[in-house]
């Protein structure tokens, strides 16, 4: 080595150059196919610890990535069907309630019957309301085209153009997480 390479830092200081091969020394080539990751090494300046060290952490990394994505593969049916068991079993009680009002059904008294399917029914928008959809079904309010679906237009005078006045079917969820529109009838504007 020069003095001037040796004053250099560690750090700065390029391969060296490969010398060239004399005629007698170049290896006769060979006829079979190369393994590409021979060829790859055979070319490669040897590798320092640090080096190893960061790429064993990468492939760690990545085989810790593929792990999650197959644990999360198998347990997403797991999750739906927990999901799915949990909603059924809230609607039970309502089911179970409406049984017994099928079973007063003969009992004569029509405004018994009346009450208890109300009741039945309240506990079936309680249920909803539980899972995050609440009802909507509210009348004098503005039109909102994310909570509302316009079935009809009416003209009323004596209300501003754009006021819900009839709620057809009662909707459910908030804006942007709906599990439907309520259908109403709004007003027009007056000319």
């Amino acid at each position: 080595m020069s003095d001037q390479e040796q004053t250099r830092p560690a750090e700065n200081r390029s391969p060296p150059e490969p010398e060239q091969a004399s005629p007698e020394r170049t290896p006769a080539p060979q006829t079979g196919p190369r393994a590409p990751e021979a060829a790859v090494q055979e070319q490669q300046p040897p590798r320092r610890p640090e080096v190893e060290e960061l790429e064993d952490r990468w492939r760690r990394a990545l085989a810790d990535l593929d792990n999650l994505r197959k644990r999360y593969a198998r347990e997403l049916p797991r999750e739906r069907e927990a999901e799915r068991a949990k909603v059924a079993a809230a609607f039970l009680p309502v089911v179970d309630n409406l049984e017994l009002a099928l079973a007063h059904a003969g009992a004569g008294d029509p405004g018994t019957i009346v009450s208890g399917v109300r009741a039945v029914r309240d506990q079936a928008v309680e249920v909803l309301r539980s899972l995050g959809y609440p009802r909507h079904d509210e009348t004098g309010v503005p039109f909102h085209p994310e909570q509302h679906e316009v079935v009809s237009v009416v003209d009323e005078p004596d209300t501003p153009a754009g006021t819900v006045v009839q709620v057809l079917r009662p909707g459910y969820g908030e804006p942007g997480h709906q599990l439907r529109p309520a259908a109403v009838a709004v007003t027009r504007k007056q000319e």
